[in-house]
């Protein structure tokens, strides 16, 4: 599992905000081109975000669905982008001081991405999750003006 972990200058109420607002996910999820549509009740377990990914003309659409959410602590996601595959992300916040310390985790669980070594896999997580963060900070961090 890759992990990535960092101090955003926000509150956990202004990065869950993000979070949670399926309607912004291409806007920090690197890869994620646009939104069709978030079932409402999204981030309830079961609800799911219809996304594309890619860049067109090559577009793939599939979806994520929340698995697991705990308001202002804990999101669990599971992330369809067919025929790479799925995986499994996690979001776990903690208050610092009115500012937010974001850890984000992530494995393939399904598909021929799980076939990928993990010594390959992981860099390549790495450095995409580390854009995700930068992404999703700027964004939080812009609901404090």
């Amino acid at each position: 599992m890759t992990e990535n972990e960092c101090l955003i200058h926000a509150s956990v109420e202004d990065v869950f905000a993000i979070l949670t607002d399926g309607w912004t996910y291409a806007a920090w999820v690197v890869g994620a081109s646009r939104i069709r549509d978030v079932e409402q009740g999204f981030p309830q377990p079961g609800h799911s975000i219809h996304h594309s990914v890619g860049v067109w003309p090559l577009l793939i659409s599939d979806t994520t669905t929340a698995e697991r959410y705990e308001p202002l602590r804990f999101l669990q996601l599971r992330v369809r982008a067919w025929p790479t595959g799925e995986g499994r992300v996690e979001f776990e916040a903690t208050d610092k001081g009115g500012e937010c310390q974001l850890v984000m985790r992530e494995e393939a669980v399904k598909g021929p991405a799980t076939l990928i070594p993990e010594a390959v896999l992981d860099p390549v997580l790495r450095l995409r999750n580390d854009e995700t963060l930068k992404r999703l900070a700027l964004l939080a961090q812009g609901r404090r003006s």
